[in-house]
């Protein structure tokens, strides 16, 4: 099996959730994970909260941001195992933020040795 990563993107609406709402939301989430760790694909996954900075080229501009009001807000990520990136997709329409039209982008997790082996 490869690793993938799920990026989680969007669904700010749950930033003006009540907390009972946000309590309902995070049960979903909870039940989802403990899915894939019962079909063991689920390796990693962490929230991550919405300040940050942005480094971007090479003068290297520091701005403040994301912002919560962005619909690309990064909000997570997953590493899960699955054979195919149309397997990892698949899983990956399990995700509550859906119907809140967040988004998920399954990337596969490259191995060093393959990046090097792709480079030489």
């Amino acid at each position: 099996m490869k690793d993938f990563m799920f990026i989680f993107r969007g669904a700010a609406e749950q930033y003006n959730f009540s907390a009972e709402q946000m309590q309902q939301h995070m049960q979903k989430w909870m039940t989802w994970i403990d899915e894939l760790k019962a079909k063991n694909i689920y390796v990693a996954g962490e929230p991550l909260t919405p300040d940050g900075k942005t480094v971007k080229g090479a003068k290297l501009l520091v701005t403040d941001g994301p912002f919560t009001e962005s619909k690309e807000l990064v909000g997570g990520f997953f590493i899960i195992k699955a054979n195919t990136l149309e397997q990892a997709t698949e899983l990956a329409k399990g995700c509550p933020d859906l119907p809140l039209n967040g988004s998920v982008e399954v990337r596969e997790v490259m191995k060093v040795e393959e990046m090097m082996q792709a480079h030489s």
